[in-house]
């Protein structure tokens, strides 16, 4: 599969190794549409990035991307040396449906990454919490289109590896960081998903932007820089500094 690999400084050793999974309901998107993400967070992180092309729904339904999406970590990982970074440094990160697939890739593989950045990602394909009901329409992104989105992806909506939300133990994941927009359907099955992190014992970070939905964090708003400026700074400090207390933050993030 094609991946994209964003080294904003050739020739620097022992860095972050981002592997980053693109948003687009499991259907479309793909490495173009988030190349200047990638360049960014590359650019302020200091981070090599892999962007990783993975097969898309319907022609390719579940597990065919969260597979993918496995096997870029692992050849990120063996390559880690070659790209100048550090293997016990590997980041997993996506948006959307892509903040599913490093979830997945995470509970897979927790022993392989050293955190995981999820960006408004679906956790939950029975789609029961209050905020779908309070945003899944009019706010760009709705229900409807996620519950397409859930169709075409297939899987048991039950299985872990589609409903990361619905695992019976998240006990040693990674320190992990959710960014999340207020105005959106998926907004409480993030905070669900960090509250359960904290209970585990995983050093778990909130950032919840107020007035935006989902899909801001590519749009030329003031709350999608802070929030990818935030995003970039966490990236660097993985695994400079020691883990948590447990606890799962909820700070709301600035939108000026």
């Amino acid at each position: 599969m094609p991946v994209r690999v964003y080294d904003p400084a050739p020739g620097e050793r022992g860095r972050v190794l981002v592997v980053y999974f693109h948003g687009g309901g499991w259907v479309m998107c793909g490495l173009d549409t988030h190349d200047a993400l990638c360049r960014e967070l590359a650019a302020a992180s200091g981070a090599v990035v892999v962007s990783a092309g993975y097969r898309l729904a319907p022609e390719h339904p579940w597990p065919a991307a969260a597979d993918d999406a496995l096997e870029v970590l692992l050849w990120a990982r063996a390559e880690a040396g070659r790209l100048g970074c550090d293997a016990g440094r590997v980041v997993v990160a996506g948006d959307s449906s892509g903040g599913n697939l490093a979830a997945v890739t995470a509970l897979r593989a927790p022993a392989l990454v050293a955190g995981q950045l999820l960006v408004y990602p679906p956790l939950d394909a029975s789609m029961g919490s209050e905020s779908v009901a309070a945003y899944g329409r009019g706010y760009f992104h709705t229900a409807a289109h996620m519950a397409w989105y859930w169709d075409q992806y297939g899987g048991d909506p039950a299985h872990p590896h589609v409903s990361p939300l619905r695992a019976p133990d998240l006990s040693g994941l990674p320190r992990t960081l959710i960014v999340l927009a207020d105005c959106d359907l998926l907004r409480d099955e993030g905070l669900a998903y960090a509250r359960r992190l904290g209970e585990a014992g995983v050093d778990c970070e909130v950032r919840l932007h107020p007035g935006v939905f989902h899909g801001f964090l590519g749009l030329p708003l003031p709350a999608a820089a802070a929030a990818r400026a935030g995003a970039a700074a966490w990236l660097a400090g993985t695994g400079r500094r020691g883990g948590g207390d447990g606890a799962a933050g909820f700070e709301p993030a600035s939108s000026s």
